[in-house]
């Protein structure tokens, strides 16, 4: 009986511990001489089970603990190797990297000779496009001879009298200021900074010489000189700064607002689109190796938003726009017609910014220029059409018209019109010229800014004062011919010479898309040329002979 009673109480005690609450069958137990001896023994014993099956339990939940920091650790191990394996990129280039628990050391040997190679094989296509630029340079349709130049094809010139030497021998002009280097010019242009040289070589033919050495001199300074002032510049649809120099030089920044890999939205009509910093870049370059020379240098610069332009700003307006974004980043956005609000803020990452740097030209007061609207404007409309989209011989009505009745105005703008394709730049509304040379002179290319948006599709409307006028230089033909052979090929070249711009050290100022894109619409327009030849009987009805001294095919 009373084993019986000690077993059942001993069963119950368990359960009750199980349960984690108090026994309701101890107050049941029937009477017995040695009840309170029997009750604290079944306690103790009670109480050993439920020690035990704690710590039974506290083990158990002690060992998942270890068990899931244990996984964690080892997750986080593996994630810290895993990042430092893998390649920093830029966003238009995935990389992806596998690894192997097997055969580790082969793998690795594996890999690193494929690197290797892979490395040599891009030196050996830097080395080949950069060689493919200089036999470009060298080719006798580069460096044709030019006729002297009297003093009035030249846009500025020093003053050479005595009186003006032994006046400006010591100082050419006012005492430095603030931030500003000490002025000690003179009529010698070993004394002149390079933006100087630069206005002194502008002539009436061409913006610079073909083998300028000041041409690297000025784009070297315009892309690490110390910046002394920036302002906003007045007009002009989107946002631009006036960044000057301790040497009094000037350029024009263009910051950059949509990433090299990104085409422009399809649904935006071409007056709305993004003025790109690259595309002003790669428009110099393009134009150069046209042979044209009719742009002012350009030259890519990181720019510190805070030390660069807000903290020597003097312009007030500009200062009220700078804030610092949800991130950290340091922004503005300046006042213009587009694009100039916090929506589209230029924000560094966190303080720098890439842009554009390009020379400015002579102020106005020295040199002045005129305004020329393009026969070829775009209605700048949603729904209208220009007279040129409509008037199937519109052509012959300009030819009539000065000053594309004479001289190399019209052949100048189709030229012009072949640079703007070859780009797929929409945005030619004015062209200018220097109003000292009247209108035998080279037209201006400004403002490319809108260029390079789409690598995808081609506008042949672009082409329209080619197709409708079929008149084209030999000098530019030649050029084109040569700049779609194999040993010379445009995109190459292009590579190469783009690669030389210190943002290319970022990432490639053109994607590669883009340079192909060059590549085929080269081709469209030598077929265009081709067109023109075979619709006129005498070839010199399409072919304006500027070069007669050049015997080459």
């Amino acid at each position: 009986m009373s084993t019986q009673i000690n077993l059942t109480w001993h069963k119950k005690g368990v359960q009750e511990c199980k349960r984690g609450i108090r026994s309701k069958g101890q107050s049941e137990l029937p009477f017995s001489p040695d009840r309170r001896r029997q009750k604290h023994l079944l306690e103790d014993s009670t109480m050993r089970v439920c020690t035990r099956r704690r710590s039974r339990t506290l083990r158990f939940w002690l060992l998942i603990v270890f068990l899931c920091l244990h996984l964690l650790v080892v997750s986080l191990v593996l994630s810290i190797y895993h990042t430092s394996c893998e390649h920093h990129s830029y966003p238009d280039i995935q990389t992806s990297i596998s690894f192997s628990v097997q055969n580790t050391s082969a793998s690795t040997s594996t890999m690193a000779a494929a690197g290797s190679d892979t490395q040599e094989v891009e030196m050996d296509g830097t080395a080949g496009d950069l060689a493919k630029l200089e036999a470009l340079y060298s080719h006798p349709l580069y460096n044709l001879p030019t006729p002297p130049l009297a003093d009035g094809d030249w846009l500025l010139r020093v003053r050479t009298k005595k009186k003006e030497e032994e006046r400006s021998a010591q100082q050419w002009l006012s005492a430095n200021e603030d931030g500003y280097d000490p002025i000690l010019w003179n009529a010698s242009a070993e004394t002149h900074p390079p933006w100087l040289r630069f206005h002194l070589g502008i002539s009436r033919w061409q913006m610079y010489q073909h083998k300028d050495p000041n041409l690297s001199v000025l784009t070297q300074q315009m892309a690490s000189h110390r910046i002394v002032s920036a302002v906003q510049k007045s007009g002009g649809t989107q946002l631009k700064l006036v960044m000057s120099f301790p040497n009094y030089g000037q350029a024009l920044f263009k910051p950059m607002k949509q990433e090299r890999h990104e085409e422009t939205n399809a649904n935006l009509y071409y007056f709305s689109d993004f003025e790109r910093h690259n595309a002003e870049i790669a428009a110099f370059h393009l134009d150069r190796i046209l042979g044209f020379r009719r742009m002012p240098p350009v030259v890519g610069r990181l720019i510190n938003v805070l030390k660069q332009i807000k903290d020597i700003t003097t312009d007030h307006k500009l200062v009220t726009t700078f804030f610092t974004s949800p991130v950290g980043n340091a922004c503005f956005y300046g006042q213009c017609s587009y694009y100039c609000s916090t929506e589209h803020a230029i924000c560094g990452r966190p303080l720098k910014i890439e842009g554009s740097m390009a020379a400015m030209l002579p102020d106005p007061s020295l040199a002045p220029r005129r305004s020329w609207r393009s026969p070829w404007r775009r209605s700048y409309s949603r729904s209208k059409l220009a007279q040129w989209e409509t008037e199937s011989n519109y052509c012959d009505s300009i030819k009539k018209m000065p000053p594309y009745d004479r001289g190399t105005r019209l052949v100048d703008l189709i030229d012009m019109s072949i640079l703007d394709f070859l780009m797929s730049n929409m945005d030619r509304h004015h062209y200018e010229t220097f109003e000292k040379f009247g209108n035998d002179t080279f037209l201006i290319h400004l403002d490319n800014g809108r260029a390079f948006g789409r690598h995808s599709k081609d506008e042949p409307s672009i082409l329209a004062p080619l197709v409708q006028c079929c008149r084209v230089r030999r000098s530019t033909l030649l050029r084109l011919r040569l700049l779609s052979l194999q040993s010379y090929r445009m995109s190459d070249v292009m590579r190469a010479s783009l690669s030389q711009d210190p943002l290319a050290v970022v990432a490639p100022l053109l994607t590669e898309q883009h340079l192909s894109a060059l590549d085929r619409r080269l081709e469209t327009v030598l077929q265009t040329i081709q067109d023109c030849l075979q619709q006129h009987q005498h070839h010199s009805d399409v072919i304006y002979d500027d070069i007669t001294d050049y015997h080459g095919a």
